[in-house]
């Protein structure tokens, strides 16, 4: 047997202000040597029933199992779309882990110390039928400090440069389904992010009684410490492919 066709797909998604180039620090090269299929998802970051739903025509084209890897507002997408028969087990690398009801942006103010909220710049846009939102971007001078205070100055400022907005309904937009309240979890949670306070992080592991790795790391895990993502992907595959 094709040693690739015994593994299951790992199928990864990005969060607010970034795209699917996040992985491309590592992760997804890591990945691969271990012989992983890997798909990136292209996550539109316009809404979580809108974005799963996305991520699930995405998981339609798969077959086998399939792990499902978030960084950030990729939480809330997974958990929406993570209901598929495919999915074995969730990965939350610096991630929300919203429930029923509950919103991403409510998974950054339950608990205080969270600096979000004032670290980021909100702008209106239309659309051709003349609706119209606002998004969501990270103030200039305070990326770094909010998002990536580990990560070299290069890297930043790319970063910087490249930052996709978030529509703010979509931080606002409540779950409708939690695929952790039925799946095995993975937390890798960073002890130095300004965006969610730890103590979420903990609230949100106890509940989904989640498999919990602590770093000293920044919000920008997936660049960081690539290394151990694909470690923990690897603890998940093992774990949920026995």
């Amino acid at each position: 047997m094709d040693i690739q066709l015994s593994k299951p797909t790992i199928v990864l998604v990005h969060g607010a202000l970034e795209d699917s180039s996040l992985w491309t620090h590592g992760v997804i090269q890591g990945l691969q040597r271990d012989g992983y299929p890997v798909k990136a998802f292209s996550n539109p970051l316009r809404g979580v029933a809108h974005d799963a739903a996305y991520l699930r025509s995405l998981l339609d084209s798969i077959e086998g199992p399939v792990i499902l890897v978030s960084h950030a507002y990729g939480g809330a997408v997974i958990g929406q779309a993570g209901d598929d028969p495919k999915v074995k087990a969730l990965l939350y690398a610096g991630s929300p882990m919203p429930g029923v009801g509950e919103s991403a942006n409510d998974c950054l103010v339950r608990f205080p110390g969270g600096d979000f909220a004032s670290s980021v710049e909100l702008s209106p846009y239309t659309l051709p039928d003349g609706t119209s939102g606002t998004n969501v971007q990270v103030k200039a001078d305070k990326y770094r400090y909010l998002v990536a205070a580990d990560v070299p100055e290069s890297v930043v400022a790319l970063m910087i440069a490249t930052q996709r907005p978030i529509s703010l309904a979509a931080l606002n937009e409540p779950l409708t389904s939690a695929a952790w309240t039925s799946k095995p979890s993975w937390q890798i949670r960073p002890l130095l992010d300004p965006v969610i306070p730890v103590q979420e992080f903990k609230f949100e592991a106890d509940r989904a009684h989640s498999h919990v790795i602590e770093l000293n790391s920044s919000h920008a895990i997936p660049i960081t410490f690539p290394d151990v993502v694909v470690d923990v992907i690897g603890q998940a595959a093992r774990a949920t492919m026995k």
